[in-house]
């Protein structure tokens, strides 16, 4: 199903150049709270954000929006995707919505919609949003006593700071651990440093000056090296790395070596098996979980529950299978436990706790399997489905002829942005990259 606003985690584009400009965002707000008007009750939705420029602009069209069908609007401020989600249940909301981008570069934006059981919504529900935005939303205007308010909710940060440190073990302190955290001057810029702080870290913050236009820049999950640079000149124990909206996280060792999702997805099964947490026989991945995670946890008689690239997919597959662990590679870390999206201070928290409980240093405690060699490109494309093109198909085709049975290729569009993923694992590196290479050349030569 084609689809004219909605990506595969909400409305995502370019500010003012694609499918987000305030008119559609207000629209977007108009007729989500359409949809979530039900009863008699005087209807809820929080909103959160990030701290892009862009925030402001789309958020005031958000509160007209909800306003105008009758909505009462709560307005947190800047904070992580997944507080949102949690406050959407803990204030009985009707719906949430998070302005975020994500990873992305600041002059991006986008609209995650949660419903109210902090669940990201269904495809289903989105082409009902869609439809009610181009269908006209004039005769769902709230008349007189009925139009929304709004209001800030102050101390929404402080609820999220006590929501996150009840998932760490009440028995176990920080006390000791030098902890480099990098906020990525986004949304966690605040309440991150001061979960492990009250926790009883030695913290070292970076990423924490957002100006409207630095979010992700050469920071944060998707850019690594500034902060295992910062833990080895603070000779610091561990690193931790969040990207915009904190949903996602990436760590490292003492030494400035990365533990990326599948390793954090490791560590967790492991400990929670041992402890006779773990639900479902083993955790769910992505079509991207590299094989080598497949290997270990086979070593553990756990599986690994492939999904289809992205959190909501996840999700699914985890209700599906019974599982409370699941995870993408970028390092979206979902423990159902806790919450109903990906967190990514929950999920350092419990990798914290395993360090704390065994006294070990991450690169002993944390490196549980040595990955396949595994290669990612992405290319960008203006237009059209360079995928569909005899070349393209013919350069993939070759690739999984070359690498064979022990290998994979796996070739598809983000849902975030206009760039095409080009992922090949195999037990050669040089081979490895060799095909994707090709594969790539040929998109490029398409795209072009």
């Amino acid at each position: 199903m084609t689809r004219k606003y909605f990506g595969t985690d909400g409305i995502r584009g370019r500010t003012n150049a694609s499918v987000l400009t305030p008119e559609i965002a207000m629209k977007a707000g108009m007729a989500a709270g359409r949809i979530f008007t039900r009863g008699d009750h005087r209807h809820r939705v929080v909103i959160g954000k990030d701290t892009r420029l862009s925030g402001y602009m789309l958020e005031s069209a958000l509160v007209s929006g909800f306003t105008a069908v009758g909505m009462d609007v709560f307005q947190f401020g800047p904070l992580p995707t997944p507080a949102v989600a949690m406050l959407t249940r803990s204030l009985r909301a009707d719906l949430g919505v998070m302005i975020t981008a994500s990873h992305n570069p600041y002059g991006d934006n986008g609209l995650k919609f949660f419903g109210p059981d902090g669940q990201k919504l269904s495809d289903a529900v989105e082409a009902e949003i869609e439809t009610l935005m181009d269908a006209g939303l004039e005769a769902g205007l709230a008349q007189g006593s009925a139009i929304g308010r709004a209001k800030r909710i102050d101390d929404s940060q402080a609820r999220y700071i006590e929501f996150v440190k009840r998932t760490f073990p009440r028995n176990l302190r920080l006390d000791g651990l030098r902890i480099v955290i990098d906020c990525a001057n986004g949304a966690a810029y605040k309440v991150a440093p001061d979960v492990l702080w009250e926790l009883g870290a030695d913290v070292v913050a970076m990423g924490v000056s957002p100006n409207g236009l630095n979010i992700n820049l050469d920071c944060g999950s998707t850019a690594t090296s500034a902060m295992c640079a910062k833990v080895r000149e603070m000779r610091a124990d561990f690193g931790i790395a969040l990207d915009g909206d904190a949903d996602r996280v990436v760590m490292s060792d003492e030494h400035g070596h990365i533990l990326d999702g599948d390793q954090i997805l490791a560590l967790i099964a492991k400990c929670w098996s041992r402890n006779q947490a773990l639900t479902g026989g083993g955790v769910v991945g992505t079509v991207m979980s590299n094989a080598g995670l497949d290997r270990y946890l086979k070593g553990l008689n756990l599986k690994l529950a492939r999904a289809a690239v992205g959190d909501r997919y996840v999700l699914e597959e985890m209700a599906k299978g019974g599982f409370n662990v699941g995870g993408e590679q970028s390092g979206h870390i979902i423990l159902s436990d806790f919450s109903t999206t990906g967190d990514g201070m929950i999920a350092a928290l419990q990798v914290l706790a395993v360090l704390a409980q065994e006294g070990k240093p991450a690169s002993e405690a944390a490196h549980l399997f040595e990955p396949l060699p595994q290669v990612l490109e992405n290319v960008r494309f203006k237009k059209g489905s360079p995928l569909d093109d005899a070349k393209v198909k013919s350069s993939i085709d070759e690739a999984r002829a070359r690498l064979g049975a022990n290998g994979r290729v796996l070739v598809r569009k983000s849902g975030t942005e206009p760039l095409i993923r080009v992922m090949a694992e195999g037990e050669d590196e040089k081979t490895v990259r060799a095909v994707v290479r090709a594969i790539a050349g040929a998109i490029e030569e398409v795209a072009a």
